[in-house]
């Protein structure tokens, strides 16, 4: 019960939102309204900065995970086309727990983004 997710490839598939639960205000907001992404079964991911419901630019690439073997749970690894965003010049650390996990991106500009699944929804 208390042992942590183990994740494999298909765990990463589907639609990212920013995680508000960790800095809830304005800011988390702002991130919630201007990121969000999705990586998809074919192994691609769609980065989306977007103007609340509004996609304003999308930057693709692919995703891959580390050698079963090497982990107990397997890493994200991301491989974007040129150019790339900010917030995607790293892979992002996974956190797990018993029952989910998050992803955290470290950007020069704004630190640590973290995303959780989930359908993006308008706040208000």
């Amino acid at each position: 019960m208390t042992s942590k997710t183990e994740l494999n490839k298909n765990d990463y598939y589907g639609h990212y939102i920013i995680n508000r639960d960790f800095f809830p205000g304005r800011q988390a907001n702002w991130q919630y309204e201007t990121y969000r992404f999705e990586i998809k079964k074919n192994d691609s991911i769609y980065f989306y900065v977007t103007n609340k419901e509004k996609i304003l630019k999308t930057y693709r690439g692919t995703i891959q995970t580390t050698d079963p073997s090497q982990y107990s749970s397997e890493r994200l690894i991301i491989n974007m086309e040129q150019p790339i965003h900010h917030i995607l010049k790293t892979d992002p650390t996974t956190y797990r727990s018993s029952w989910n996990f998050y992803l955290v991106f470290y950007s020069e500009k704004f630190n640590n983004l973290y995303f959780k699944k989930g359908k993006w929804r308008p706040l208000d």
